[in-house]
Formats: structure tokens, sequence, C-alpha cells
């Protein structure tokens, strides 16, 4: 599947797909505060039908090759840590290709989102998938904009009112 770093692995993390198991592991995201508003979802939803809505996004673009989330899993613990991937977004009727990150709160401040976003930043260029990223960070989310910007990404435009863009272009990129 286009896009999927499956079987990557950084210093401490290794990337696998996301399976059905990992449901109930994944549904403490939604249990926090502004985790929906910041992934651009319902709300109103609970958090069992919000982490439902990602599966359903999840699986919908493994299946039509959109990219998609991988499952970090922490290679001392074996802990499921989060997810971090490269997705196909239409952004202001354009398609480009997006740098996405959530981990789970408990590991939150740890380098983790920082560290498979950077794989994953420098597995798109080396693989020649697109000249550019872009990380789409909801304006009141300061973490995962610090770690877009740690990442080389630089402030493009807001879109959607409460969202940022922000990307580096291949030629800005310092190969690992």
């Amino acid at each position: 599947m286009k896009y999927l770093l499956t079987g990557q692995e950084t210093e401490r993390l290794k990337f696998r797909l996301l399976e059905q198991k990992d449901f109930e592991e994944w549904t403490k995201l939604f249990k926090e505060k502004n985790v929906a508003n910041f992934l651009k979802l319902d709300t109103a939803l609970s958090p069992t039908q919000l982490c439902q809505a990602w599966f359903d996004k999840a699986f919908y673009r493994y299946e039509n090759e959109l990219g998609g989330m991988n499952v970090l899993i922490d290679k001392a613990t074996n802990k499921f840590i989060g997810q971090c991937g490269l997705l196909v977004q239409t952004i202001d009727d354009v398609e480009r290709l997006e740098v996405g990150y959530s981990i789970l709160p408990e590991f939150w401040s740890q380098g983790y989102a920082y560290e498979a976003a950077s794989k994953c930043k420098n597995y798109a260029f080396e693989h020649n998938f697109s000249d550019s990223l872009i990380s789409v960070v909801h304006i009141n989310n300061i973490g995962s904009e610090k770690v877009a910007r740690k990442n080389g990404m630089t402030f493009e435009r807001m879109t959607d009112d409460v969202f940022n863009v922000f990307s580096i272009d291949k030629k800005n990129w310092s190969h690992p």
C-alpha cells in the first residue's frame, strides 16, 4: 500500500498497520479534552463513536491508496504509543501529502511525535512521493505546531478558519 511505513523503525519506534484489536487502546485518545476539535471530528460523539469514525476513515484510506496512519509501538516496552503516517489530503481543492501524527496522552511531550513525523518526512522524500509535504494543525494545538516546526516545516497559511497549514519543500529538506 502506497505511502505506508509498515515495517519501518526509528530509534525507539516500530511502525505497523492499524488493526481492529487496537480499538480499545486508541479510544483513550478521544477521552482527552479538545482532541475531537483538533482532529476535526464531531464533538457531539462519544469517545467510542469518535474512535469508530477514526477507524472507518483509516481503513478507507488503506483500501483506497490514500496513505494512512501507522501504529507506533515502543520497541523497548512493546506499548502502543500512537499513530503517524502519510495521508493524501485535499486542501483548498488541491491534493497534498500530509505528515499526520497523534500520540496517546500518557506519551505526550516525550518526543515520539517528532521522531515518527521526521521518519515519515524522510521516507516520503527518499521515495519521491512528493516535492512538498504539509502538516495541518488546529490553531490551538500548540504541541502539534511545535512538532511541525521542529520537523522543518514553516507556516504556509490558515485554512477553514481554525487550521494552520505548515509545509516543507524537498529542496529545503536536509537528508539525514
